[in-house]
């Protein structure tokens, strides 16, 4: 069997920038297992797959190590692919998710794209010194929230020399954390690790600006901001918090077409 691959680099204008993610566009689902071990023979931090289900999609996404409730970059990537190369010609794909629901993605007239995303709720938490051990450095705030935990800073600087310790950080009961704070030339700006999810650093996590997003939204006192993942790659996005859910805007081009035998 063969089977059509792509890889897109996401929240980015540029090849070698943004996040990488994998994409599979399947006429009908494969077995997890092998799902799987395709995601762990990509290497990437996500691979998508999509089937097609009368006018929606249905997305799941992988880790190397396990699937995951919700992707940002690798939900752009997916519709990125559908947009270019499977002749979607509405400006709005709607995504199904088993874990995390409706998922929508609009395209813009300057080659944006915009996820419609759930907010996630935050809960606050006391200090906690094995997580900040894990990390290296006590935050000003500590938060929870579906899945990973928030940790917020006062500086831009602080955020680009935090340097955790990872055997720590894969034994806290999480996804990951994310690290923010206000930024320089940016409303805010992040890194996110998740070494649970066999993903150290994520270069940018989508995902991880519907927890930030309501957090800046309500401390800046604007709707609408602009954010960077000041990861090595890096990566720019535009938010907007809506309440209930987020949105979440960035670019995306294609690295690589190919074909993987199954």
């Amino acid at each position: 069997m063969k089977q059509k691959i792509y890889q897109i680099d996401a929240f980015t204008d540029h090849i070698f920038g943004g996040n990488p993610a994998a994409v599979c566009i399947l006429e009908n689902w494969l077995p997890e297992g092998l799902m799987q071990n395709i995601a762990a023979e990509n290497n990437l931090a996500e691979t998508a797959f999509a089937v097609k289900n009368k006018e929606s999609y249905e997305l799941r996404w992988f880790t190397p190590e396990l699937e995951v409730d919700l992707c940002g970059h690798a939900t752009l990537a997916t519709a990125f692919v559908l947009f270019n190369y499977y002749g979607h010609i509405e400006d709005t794909i709607r995504f199904y998710s088993p874990r995390s629901g409706e998922l929508l993605v609009e395209k813009g007239n300057d080659g944006t794209m915009t996820m419609d995303f759930p907010a996630d709720e935050l809960q606050t938490l006391p200090p906690d010194t094995t997580i900040d051990k894990a990390i290296g450095k006590a935050p000003l705030e500590t938060f929870k929230g579906k899945t990973d935990y928030v940790l917020i800073y006062g500086s831009q600087q602080e955020i680009a020399q935090i340097r955790p310790n990872f055997h720590l950080l894969n034994s806290l009961d999480c996804r990951g954390v994310i690290i923010s704070s206000p930024g320089e030339n940016v409303d805010f700006v992040s890194r996110f690790f998740a070494p649970q999810s066999g993903i150290p650093e994520d270069p940018v996590t989508g995902s991880a600006h519907t927890s930030l997003t309501p957090y800046w939204a309500k401390k800046l006192n604007k709707t609408k901001l602009t954010a960077r993942q000041i990861s090595s790659r890096g990566g720019d996005l535009q938010c907007e918090f809506l309440g209930h859910r987020v949105k979440i805007s960035g670019r995306a081009v294609c690295y690589l077409m190919g074909e993987i035998t199954i």
